[in-house]
Formats: C-alpha cells, sequence, structure tokens
C-alpha cells in the first residue's frame, strides 16, 4: 500500500506525465458525456424497447462498444466502429492496389493520404449505418418518441448529427494519442467496455441470488475465478514471446572493439495482438447492417446465424476470420527481409543460418509456427463468451469471459501501465512493478 501511494506522487511529480494523465481524463469525460446527449427530437424516457434489444444478441455487443450509446439514442450511438471498418477495407487496398501500396512506401505523406482516404470512406460508411440506426429506432419505438416529428427532417438531420459524433469521437481519439496517454483509438473502445461493466456485474449478482436453481453466490464465485484464469491467459497471449539468438561479429574501428555480443531477438506469439479479433468482429456486424438492425429478430437462415453471437455458425465464421486476419496482419507489420538485411548490415548473423535470403526464410518459419498456435488461442478467447452464455451467464457479463472486450482490455491497459512506467524509469523512480518490467504491446503494434 504505502509503495502504491508512493508511485502516485511520484507520477504526480511528473508535469508531463501530470499533463497527459489530466488530459485523458478531460477527454474521456466528455466522451462519456456526449454518450447520454440524446438526438434532438426524441424523449429518452420512451426508449425502453431500444433498451430491451440491446440488452442481448449482437446489438448488446455493438452496445457495449458505444459506450451505451447506442441504446440511448445518443449523438455518439455509432461510435468508431465505422472508422475500423473503414480501416480495414485501406489496409485490404494496400494488399491489393498497387496505387495504395505506392502510398505505403512514400512515408509520412503517404502516410497522411491514406488517413485521408480512410475518414472519406468512413464518412461513406456512416451515410449507411446511421440510415439504418434511425429506422431501427422508428420500428422500436414508432411515433409514441414525439408525435409532431417531422419523420423525413429529422432523417436528414440526425443522419447528420450522427456522421458528425463518430467523425468527433475519432478526433477525440486522436487527440488522447498526440496529447494524452496514448493509443487514442484504443482507449475510447476500452472506456465504452469499462463503462458497461459495473452494472453488468450487479446485474449477473442479482440473477444468481434471485433465482433458486441459479447457483447463488458460490456459483457467481466459481464465474469471478474462471474470469480472473481467462484473464491471465490473455496477458499471457499478449506477452508471449519466442527469442531467436543473434551473434554480432567483431569490429575494429581505431582502438575500439564493436560487436562480439549476442542479442536476442524477441518474436511474439501474438504480433498481431488484438487486431484481428477487432478486424473479424467488424466483419461481423456487416450482416446485422446489411438486413437492418430493425429485422435482425425476424432474420432466419444463414442471415439469423450470423446474427446470433451464441450460435454455432457465427462462431464458426469468426473464429475462422480471426485466424486469417492474425495472419494477414502479421504479414503487414512483420517483415523477415527487412530484419534479416538490418542484421546483416550491423553484422549481425544467427548462428547456423546464413546471412540473407536464408535468414529471412529462418525468420518467416519461425513467424509461421508460432503464428498457428497464437492465432488459435486468439479464436479460442474469441469464442468463450458463447460458451459462458450456454452455461447462463448473462449476455452484459459473458461478453467480459473473452473476446473483443477482454483482449482490448487487458492489452490497452498493460500498453498504458508501460507508457506511465516509461516516464518513471525515464525520470529514475521506482517502476510500477517491484520485479521486472511491464510487458505491454511493442508501439508499433499497438490497436491504431
Amino acid at each position: 500500500m504505502r509503495r502504491s501511494v508512493e508511485t502516485l506522487k511520484n507520477i504526480w511529480k511528473i508535469e508531463d506525465l501530470r499533463q497527459r494523465i489530466l488530459v485523458t481524463v478531460l477527454f474521456v469525460a466528455v466522451y462519456r458525456f456526449g454518450s447520454y446527449v440524446v438526438l434532438p427530437g426524441i424523449n429518452p424516457n420512451l426508449l425502453s424497447q431500444l433498451h430491451k434489444q440491446t440488452s442481448e444478441g449482437l446489438l448488446a455487443l455493438l452496445n457495449m462498444f458505444s459506450g451505451g450509446a447506442f441504446s440511448n439514442a445518443s449523438i455518439f450511438a455509432l461510435g468508431i466502429m465505422p472508422y475500423i471498418s473503414a480501416s480495414i477495407v485501406i489496409q485490404l487496398l494496400a494488399i491489393a492496389v498497387p496505387y495504395f501500396q505506392k502510398l505505403q512506401r512514400e512515408g509520412e505523406s503517404g502516410r497522411r493520404k491514406i488517413n485521408q482516404y480512410t475518414r472519406y470512406l468512413t464518412i461513406a460508411i456512416l451515410l449507411f449505418q446511421a440510415p439504418s440506426y434511425l429506422l431501427n429506432l422508428k420500428a422500436q419505438a414508432g411515433p409514441s418518441l414525439n408525435a409532431s416529428l417531422d419523420w423525413t427532417l429529422f432523417m436528414i438531420t440526425s443522419t447528420i448529427i450522427l456522421a458528425a459524433g463518430s467523425m468527433f469521437i475519432l478526433w477525440l481519439g486522436e487527440r488522447i494519442t498526440d496529447k494524452g496517454i496514448g493509443n487514442g483509438i484504443s482507449f475510447i473502445i476500452l472506456v465504452g467496455i469499462i463503462a458497461r461493466l459495473p452494472q453488468s456485474l450487479f446485474q449477473e449478482v442479482v440473477s444468481r441470488m434471485a433465482s433458486p436453481g441459479a447457483g447463488g453466490l458460490i456459483m457467481f464465485l466459481f464465474e469471478i475465478v474462471f474470469l480472473l484464469l481467462v484473464i491471465a491467459a490473455a496477458i499471457m497471449l499478449v506477452q508471449g514471446t519466442r527469442k531467436i539468438p543473434v551473434q554480432y561479429a567483431k569490429k575494429i574501428v581505431g582502438n575500439k572493439q564493436y560487436g562480439g555480443a549476442r542479442q536476442y531477438i524477441p518474436l511474439k506469439v501474438n504480433a498481431a495482438n488484438v487486431m484481428p479479433i477487432i478486424f473479424a468482429q467488424a466483419i461481423m456486424f456487416i450482416p446485422i447492417t446489411l438486413i437492418g438492425f430493425s429485422n435482425a429478430e425476424n432474420a432466419s437462415g444463414i442471415a439469423h446465424a450470423l446474427v446470433d453471437h451464441t450460435s454455432f455458425g457465427y462462431n464458426l465464421v469468426f473464429a475462422l476470420l480471426i485466424i486469417v486476419f492474425t495472419y494477414f496482419y502479421t504479414a503487414i507489420t512483420i517483415n523477415p527481409t527487412q530484419m534479416a538485411e538490418d542484421m546483416k548490415r550491423n553484422n549481425g548473423f544467427i548462428p547456423g543460418i546464413k546471412p540473407g535470403k536464408n535468414t529471412a526464410e529462418y525468420i518467416d518459419a519461425i513467424m509461421s509456427r508460432i503464428t498457428l498456435p497464437g492465432s488459435i488461442f486468439l479464436a479460442i478467447i474469441a469464442i468463450l463468451p458463447a460458451f459462458a452464455g450456454i452455461f447462463g451467464v448473462k449476455t452484459e457479463f459473458a461478453q467480459f469471459f473473452g473476446g473483443t472486450s477482454l483482449l482490448i482490455l487487458v492489452g490497452v491497459v498493460l500498453d498504458t501501465l508501460q507508457q506511465v512506467e516509461s516516464h518513471l524509469l525515464m525520470r529514475h523512480y521506482d517502476g510500477l512493478l517491484k520485479s521486472g518490467r511491464i510487458k505491454g504491446r511493442s508501439a508499433n503494434m499497438s490497436a491504431y
């Protein structure tokens, strides 16, 4: 306890870190306030049907990502997911389209253009999703929302407001990245997830205690123990590495000797981190957007399977997408050829492997071997909420037993703690942990 208080004092002493934390808190407060600002013309007291609709199924997950703004008919109802969907499309284009490949090689100027195209595509997605959301709102509450409401005018103005709200969230995320604690978009998603935790936890306790056959307090404690085990597994997945030894040849310049030491390249078991789940989840939201939020309950056949997150078909497709996206994102973030060239340039080599092409092939083979079990483990954690629901865990609380919510929570929290610790160590203060340093995701592999 005393060490924790001392660490908090040290954090407050560092002016730059203090300002970044305060700026992050301010932007998060703005985001949370906006999630309760209801669209003009909507009576928030008449949204009981919408709350009921978003209490289970895929819409419950979408509502969690928006921090409850979806069920509140808020100006932030569509959240940050349209931007993530646009990012997926642009990254796929960067593989298939030569023009986008050229932009990627142009450095900072190319990155700015890609970001600009991503924003344009985000707006296009928002202009499609916003009317779908508003039609669902009309279907759930109908004319009881406001008898004097001009629906045509309301659709036009509210579409603009919803699109502007999502773009404002994107701006907040970028400001958190630049002026705050970092990883702004991921942090925005994290805040939305954590905002739903207290209510979900309370509902789970009440449901277990109220029903005689629900297992009571014993069953709830068993759930908490299992949740902690899943969190521990997620932390291991985020931090797991395979180290490759690299021997550096001796180099004598004048009277000084350089190199000669052996170092290790840590290759992450899950180099893509949480991105495959975010990508796959964004894809899985497409069917419910196409058939309309209001028609999700009446869907049949394949459409019903793809909008029911507890169905076998949904989880099978979800798991396969995660495995595919894990390989895809690892391929675009880890470049074995570049790593081999860097080693050769610095007189380094892997013992027993020839420098150059052979080294690149060796690293690629190692990455392929460790990515497969990592992607399967990631997929298993992602579909755990469906199994939790089978055992009677309420939908809201089941989302914390795995999936995007848990891995984002673990990954972003570790990243944030790592950034705070780096500020402390740079100013010669003790770190957050007594033994060892916090290992988060590397900076270039953050979610966003």
